[in-house]
């Protein structure tokens, strides 16, 4: 008779459990990490306020929430507000922040139901827009890198407000890039403008679209720093801080003013210095409305006017190449004194 077989253990289940133990395990530990990260974002944005307002700064938010899980840290601001010290500020009704979990420094922010700027001298300006976000790198340096994007924008100043040259715009564009040798690159673009009624935007360009160009780099970008704007501005030029233009400019329907090959820094009264090469294409118009407005002085405006019209060298030509200077606290075009030279603070 043949020995009978063996009895057979039955199968080990366990490679068929152990996945699955080990992706609960993963989801748990993941889980519990998120929640840490949270917390830890919670802390952080509290610091952050904390300093900000022993510096001076306004900071606030009437509401907060904490989401994104699992892969993102997301929060939602409701009311939340920013000042610095010399009055330049940011209202939001909604700001939201998204940020993946492995990339907590680098925020992309949200504004559904847009912001109210806040405006030292003229007062708070109503800003919508169909999208207006924005994109912050939080490299540790003086100026991060940001971009700041809004499309479909409405301007409109609230009561008692001064007023604002636009009505509103289709395109807005800026962007801080951080570059070698201590620079920054900085472009500043709007397309698609349309002026606001009663001022010289609006006598100048009428129904005609109003656009902006500023490309320039910024040098020793290090030294920008300071509690508020006026001394970070201070703290920059005192160790050699200097702007150089590389393309600019403003179109205001027809008229149009080129800027190219220029240096800018900013004097001890805080008034703009240096010298830009300038192209004006009808530029004797703008000059007698910036002297019939009162922006610059009538008298002044027409030999300023006359200069230029004569530099045109006609209607059928390109434009009229200037100089416009800063110095002393002046503003002069050519050999022409307009004014005081523009306030940075």
């Amino acid at each position: 008779m043949p020995e009978p077989a063996p009895e057979r253990k039955p199968p080990s289940r366990f490679w068929l459990y152990a996945p699955y133990a080990l992706v609960g395990v993963a989801a748990l530990g993941w889980s519990l990490g998120w929640w840490v990260m949270s917390g830890q974002v919670k802390t952080g944005m509290d610091k952050q306020a904390n300093d900000l307002r022993q510096a001076g700064y306004q900071v606030s938010w009437a509401g907060r929430k904490i989401g994104g899980y699992p892969f993102r840290v997301d929060v939602t601001l409701t009311e939340a507000k920013l000042s610095e010290p010399s009055g330049w500020g940011l209202s939001f009704p909604v700001l939201k922040t998204e940020a993946f979990a492995y990339r907590l420094d680098h925020l992309v922010l949200v504004a559904p139901d847009g912001v109210t700027v806040k405006r030292p001298v003229a007062g708070p300006l109503r800003v919508t827009a169909k999208g207006l976000r924005a994109s912050l790198v939080q490299s540790g340096v003086a100026l991060p890198r940001l971009a700041v994007e809004g499309a479909g924008l409405g301007f409109s100043p609230e009561p008692g407000a001064g007023n604002f040259a636009l009505a509103s715009a289709d395109k807005l564009e800026f962007h801080l890039i951080p570059g070698g040798d201590n620079e920054m690159a900085m472009l500043l673009r709007l397309d698609g403008g349309k002026a606001a009624g009663g001022g010289l935007t609006a006598r100048l360009a009428g129904t005609k679209p109003v656009s902006l160009l500023w490309d320039a780099t910024l040098s020793q970008r290090e030294a920008f720093k300071g509690r508020d704007w006026p001394s970070a501005v201070q703290s920059w030029t005192a160790l050699g801080g200097a702007l150089s233009l590389k393309q600019g400019g403003v179109s205001l329907g027809d008229t149009h003013m080129g800027l190219t090959n220029g240096r800018l820094t900013v004097g001890a009264d805080g008034r703009l210095r240096g010298t830009l090469e300038a192209n004006l294409r009808l530029g004797a118009q703008v000059l007698l409305a910036m002297g019939d407005t009162g922006l610059i002085d009538p008298s002044a405006a027409q030999i300023a006017a006359a200069v230029v019209q004569a530099r045109e060298g006609g209607i059928e030509a390109k434009g009229a190449r200037v100089n416009l200077s800063f110095e002393a606290g002046r503003t002069t075009i050519g050999p022409v004194a307009l004014g005081q030279a523009p306030r940075v603070y």
